[in-house]
Order: C-alpha cells, then sequence, then structure tokens
C-alpha cells in the first residue's frame, strides 16, 4: 500500500513537470519577476493612502494585487509595509486577500488544469470579495483611519517606461499563447508555440533593455523560482498521494453539490491549510474528480492560497488581534457564499 502510494505521487510529479514547467511555468515566473523589477512601488502607492477615493483606491489594490504573485504568509510583509507606509486599511486588506487568493500566475495556471470557466469564476469572485473586504476593514476601524495620516510623499511619475511595459505585454502574451492557441492540440505544438514567443522576447529583451536592467529582472525571477518551485513540486507530489487515498464516497458525501454546508466545509479546509501559489489548482482538480462540487471548488481555489493557520497568527501579530479577528471570519464567511452562489450558476 505505502509503495502504490509512493508510485501515485511520483506520477502526479512526473506528469506535471512535463506538462506544466516548460510552457506555464518558466513565462510565468519571467513576468511575475518583471513586474517587480519594472513597475515604479511609489507610483501605485501613491494612490492607496488613507484620504484617496475608496472606490478608486480599492481598485487599484484589488487590480495591482493580481500581479504580484506571491502565497499568504509572503504577502504578509508585503501588506504590512504599505499599510505603515500610509496607505488604508481597506486597500492594504485587499492586498492581502487578492494577492494569493487570484494572482496571474494563479489563474493562468488554473485555466491550464480546469479550464476557462473556473478562471472567469475565480477572476469575478476576487473582485467582488475584494471590495467587500475593503469595505468591511474600513468601516470596522473607522475611527482608527480617520486618525491615521499618511507618511508617504510621493511625486507623480511614469508607471513604468514605455520599453518596460511592452516587454510585459510580450510575457504575458507567451505566458497564454500555448494554452490558449492549442487549447485542444498535442503538447509538441504548445512547445512550437512556446519556443516562437521565447524568441521574440528574447530578442525585444537583448535590443531594449541594458544589461544591469536584465541582471536585476533575472534575479527577482530566480527569488520566485527558489521560494515557489520546490513549494510546488511538493504540493504536486502531495497531491497524488492524497488522490490515491482519499475515498471517493467521502468527497462526493462531504463536497459534492452545491449546499452551503459543503462549501463552508471547502472554505474551513482552505482558511486551515497552508497553500503554495499555484498549488491549490492541481490539489482542487483532484477532488474534482473525486466528485467535488463546482461552487466548493471555486471557494477552496480562492481560501486556499489566500489564507491559512500560519496565516491568522502572521497577521494577528502584524496588524494586532482585532484586525485579524474581524478579517479572517469575513474572509471564511465571503468564502462560504462564494461558493454557494457559484454552485448554484456553474452547476
Amino acid at each position: 500500500m505505502a509503495v502504490e502510494v509512493l508510485i501515485a505521487g511520483r506520477d502526479a510529479l512526473r506528469e506535471y513537470i512535463a506538462l506544466h514547467v516548460l510552457t506555464c511555468l518558466i513565462p510565468a515566473f519571467l513576468l511575475a519577476g518583471g513586474i517587480v523589477t519594472f513597475v515604479s512601488r511609489e507610483t501605485i502607492i501613491k494612490y492607496l493612502g488613507t484620504a484617496a477615493r475608496k472606490l478608486r483606491s480599492f481598485g487599484i489594490a484589488a487590480g495591482g494585487s493580481f500581479f504580484i504573485s506571491v502565497c499568504s504568509c509572503t504577502v504578509i510583509p508585503v501588506s504590512s509595509g504599505i499599510y505603515r507606509g500610509g496607505a488604508g486599511i481597506g486597500p492594504a486588506f485587499i492586498l492581502l486577500w487578492v494577492a494569493p487568493a487570484a494572482n496571474i500566475l494563479a489563474l493562468v495556471y488554473t485555466g491550464s488544469i480546469l479550464g476557462s470557466e473556473m478562471v472567469v469564476a475565480r477572476l469575478v469572485s476576487a473582485l467582488v470579495t475584494a471590495f467587500a473586504v475593503g469595505f468591511v476593514m474600513f468601516y470596522a476601524f473607522y475611527r482608527e483611519e480617520k486618525n491615521r495620516v499618511s507618511t508617504i510623499q510621493v511625486s507623480g511619475g511614469q508607471l513604468m517606461a514605455r520599453k518596460s511595459l511592452i516587454l510585459l505585454l510580450l510575457l504575458i502574451g507567451w505566458l497564454l499563447a500555448p494554452n490558449y492557441i492549442v487549447s485542444q492540440g498535442p503538447y509538441w505544438q504548445k512547445v512550437i508555440v512556446w519556443a516562437a514567443g521565447l524568441a521574440v522576447v528574447a530578442i525585444y529583451t537583448w535590443r531594449a533593455l541594458d544589461r544591469d536592467r536584465i541582471r536585476a529582472w533575472l534575479r527577482e525571477t530566480w527569488w520566485f523560482v527558489r521560494t515557489i518551485f520546490p513549494l510546488l513540486l511538493t504540493g504536486v507530489f502531495i497531491v497524488g498521494i492524497i488522490g490515491a487515498v482519499l475515498p471517493q464516497e467521502w468527497i462526493k458525501t462531504w463536497l459534492g453539490g452545491a449546499g452551503l454546508r459543503q462549501s463552508f466545509l471547502a472554505t474551513l479546509i482552505g482558511a486551515v491549510t497552508y497553500f503554495a501559489t499555484m498549488t491549490e489548482a492541481p490539489f482542487v482538480h483532484t477532488l474534482m474528480n473525486l466528485g467535488m462540487g463546482k461552487g466548493p471548488a471555486l471557494a477552496l481555489l480562492l481560501t486556499g492560497p489566500g489564507i491559512s493557520l500560519p496565516s491568522w497568527l502572521a497577521i494577528g501579530r502584524v496588524f494586532g488581534v482585532r484586525k485579524a479577528l474581524i478579517y479572517i471570519p469575513t474572509i471564511i464567511a465571503l468564502g462560504t457564499l462564494v461558493g454557494w452562489v457559484a454552485g448554484f450558476i456553474l452547476g
């Protein structure tokens, strides 16, 4: 039995490396590193202060968070740094939620495994819940926010250079092209599309950027690789093992269908368990193959990477226990509600 379980984990890992590392992860890591390197953080933070209009600052925080590929623990210093630097509590906690729950790496990877329907559902749900989180945190700590004074003094400027913007757009195209141009074809056709995209990106980069800028970009990319990739492989191996030992009847009974109980249980599992960025997609895919409903699957896709037991403790330590006691139940309630509603819409 033990040998069979280990073989299942090995097979899942082998399939994952063969089908996803080249055409999905390499462009995704380069894109994540490019965003950190080329996008002006100061210009973004300027629009997230406590005095900024809420709808605009919440929208900027939610939109910008899609491009920050971090896990539920790694995002905490980023969010707390912005908050303590002068950003409002709403944008700070939107970043804390959306960046791990629905960043661009996770969305693209979700599409490659679970299909476009789940990507759209995850994207829309993340946006809706982001605004809900922002307003809940703002009104829960309204008096405290009124007394805060922004410490960020940032002058206007470009969000990024024109050449950098073109490069990021090329990287996004390279990332999406193999799985969307050859959505139904054999894998070798995806490799051809990937190789063509690589050539375009490489030629443009060599001609448009200076060598110091390229080295800085590759350093940031390497940070993502060494931080996320080992956890990703470990997660896929564990997912393969879980798929081999988990009774199918248990999944159908407790997580199948579209009920409130199923969505709450899936949300609770996600809220307690730690998922590295993108490891939630293969885990949910395995559970769906065993009978998990689409509604509970969406709830787990959001809350799995979005929060975890380790992040509960860290949020309480960094932001204070009162904020953690408001934020975490809010996420659990929103995840349950989203899963319940999505279950009826998605079927």
